[in-house]
């Protein structure tokens, strides 16, 4: 019996020690270690301290062991984690599944992180400051597009805190570099790319305010002309935005009654087409594929933002999907051997969320999960890193005890609820009514009376500026809840539904891919991009930016990056 325990003893002390032994002890093997000042937070956060600490955790993740030919980033707009799993459910039970069991695309890559959302002055971020933290490693102000943290209405405080975005910096260092996005090619996630500007409602001419412009500010859609400094510029840019690329002077081609937004005389267009004489504008599904082997490609498909998924077969010009758009757009700039940098945003499904229309924001994400695949199909995991997240969440809840398999859109069917212990039927509030597995805490699917529609369920679109007490909850028992046009119930009433401060999903495959893990700041994911590409920390550290392990750890200064100062 002694001798029985005795070995006993034994086997559980190799068992525990085996299991022990199976993770790392200190961190990666091809960890590297940067020192990052201790500061008084949030005084102490500085650019450089912003830029360093990313670079740390980065580095400290492994990422440098990364050798990445290419990098496609992969923006879901106000993607936050309980989209993504509504998303999926409807994705499976629109293939006849139960839906539970569905993975969207992305879902499948092997390394998979959380990301920390916040701006240097906001708990709960906006699109522009969160992504200015992805492009160039400093967090930076809501409102912020490509400028470190400051005055938000302030052009002569800005101009000296542009920063340098890692497509300027793949521009620099002779890669191809792209831009994809189903909003305004000038709207906050695409324009960090590109433009540097305190606010992100600078989109063209007639928003910039004259002081700003004395000052020596110039709007955002310019911009994206001029980032050609750093190289070519963006050998390929499709999005929507017509209107603020041409003059009002000019009818849209698409809708007769429409005519561009500039009132200082310039075509960006044909600006554009001056620096690209043999690349091709389009701005129809016809046109992009026609251009397929145009050396560069400019496309801008509405006025104003694209179509939604829903809403995009009825357009009458014919407008490409994600998909197709992310396919046309690697087809190109897979064509240069030095490689190649794209951002492709799923921009309305922060708009759907804003709306509190669930089931277009669901759609468009199953939209960005086809354009995922579809990159993923085109590329191959040994020399692409495919990162996809969030820039910030939205207050979307999915609640009750719903049966397995009950219609996401639809109304919760439970057997009792949590006790499981009745015949299954339509959930009840306290109140005696039904009510909907989705909702938001906020926004304009609030049920009283508003200005434009009366009380009870709302009906997409729905934007109203007043409202009314609600006298308690609709009956929703007739009401037809899985329709794309309703409104998913509201607690607090406003104009818009509001983002969430939580953190978001980071999900990656390919080259430094490992990197990616554990709860981190949003301003690594630059740092994981830029190490896990050798090309990209090379042109950093041939500007003196890198330390003795060669890590980018000094804030680069953009003006070193242009051509004019070679």
């Amino acid at each position: 019996m002694h001798k029985a325990s005795f070995l006993s003893a034994a086997l559980s002390t190799l068992l525990l020690g085996a299991c022990a032994s199976t993770g790392p002890q200190s961190g990666p093997a091809n960890a590297v270690s940067v020192d990052v000042p201790q500061i008084t937070r949030p005084d102490g956060e500085t650019p450089q301290w912003w830029y360093r600490d990313g670079a740390a955790r980065a580095a400290g993740n492994g990422a440098m062991a990364g050798k990445a030919k290419n990098v496609i980033l992969f923006l879901g707009d106000g993607m936050s984690l309980t989209t993504v799993a509504a998303a999926r459910i409807l994705e499976g039970q629109r293939k006849g599944q139960p839906g539970e069991e569905n993975l969207l695309s992305w879902e499948r890559f092997p390394a998979t992180a959380f990301s920390k959302t916040y701006n240097t002055d906001s708990q709960t971020p906006d699109s522009a400051g969160t992504m200015t933290a992805i492009t160039t490693g400093v967090k930076s102000h809501m409102g912020a597009i490509g400028v470190s943290a400051g005055s938000r209405n302030n052009c002569a405080d800005s101009l000296p805190k542009g920063l340098l975005t890692w497509l300027q910096l793949a521009d620099s260092a002779g890669m191809a570099t792209g831009i994809v996005s189903t909003a305004r090619l000038t709207h906050a996630t695409p324009a960090a790319t590109y433009a540097h500007s305190p606010e992100r409602n600078w989109e063209n001419d007639t928003d910039l305010p004259e002081a700003a412009k004395a000052a020596g500010c110039v709007d955002i859609a310019q911009q994206l002309i001029s980032t050609s400094r750093f190289g070519q510029g963006p050998l390929v840019a499709l999005g929507g935005g017509r209107g603020q690329f041409t003059t009002i002077n000019e009818q849209d081609p698409e809708y007769a009654d429409k005519v561009g937004l500039r009132l200082d005389g310039r075509n960006l267009v044909a600006e554009w087409q001056a620096k690209h004489p043999q690349g091709a504008y389009v701005w129809n599904a016809d046109q992009l594929k026609a251009a397929a082997n145009a050396p560069a490609l400019l496309g801008l498909f509405e006025p104003d933002h694209m179509q939604y998924e829903q809403d995009r077969p009825k357009d009458r010009a014919g407008e490409p999907s994600l998909a197709e758009l992310t396919r046309a757009a690697i087809a190109n700039l897979s064509k240069h051997q030095e490689g190649f940098v794209l951002m492709v945003e799923g921009a309305r499904i922060d708009h759907a969320n804003h709306s509190g229309n669930a089931a277009r924001a669901l759609g468009d994400t199953i939209a960005m999960s086809d354009a995922v695949k579809a990159a993923v199909d085109a590329t191959s995991a040994e020399d692409t890193l495919i990162i996809v997240t969030a820039d910030h969440s939205h207050t979307l809840n999915f609640v009750g005890y719903p049966a397995r398999g009950n219609a996401i859109l639809g109304k919760v069917k439970d057997k009792g609820g949590e006790d499981g212990m009745g015949a299954l039927d339509l959930a009840r509030d306290g109140m005696g009514m039904p009510y909907t597995t989705l909702s938001y805490a906020n926004g304009p699917g609030y049920t009283g009376a508003s200005n434009q529609q009366p009380a009870g369920p709302k009906r997409f679109p729905h934007s109203p500026s007043s409202f009314e007490t609600a006298n308690g909850r609709p009956d929703l028992t007739h009401v037809d809840t899985e329709h794309p046009d309703y409104m998913q119930e509201a607690l607090v009433p406003s104009k818009s539904e509001s983002h969430g401060g939580e953190d978001v999903g980071i999900w990656a495959r390919g080259p430094g891919s490992k990197a990616v893990r554990g709860t981190m700041e949003q301003n690594t994911i630059y740092h994981l991009i830029v190490q896990s590409t050798p090309r990209l920390r090379e042109r950093l550290c041939a500007l003196g930016t890198c330390d003795a392990h060669g890590v980018p750890v000094e804030l680069p200064q953009p003006v070193k990056f242009e051509r004019k100062a070679q």
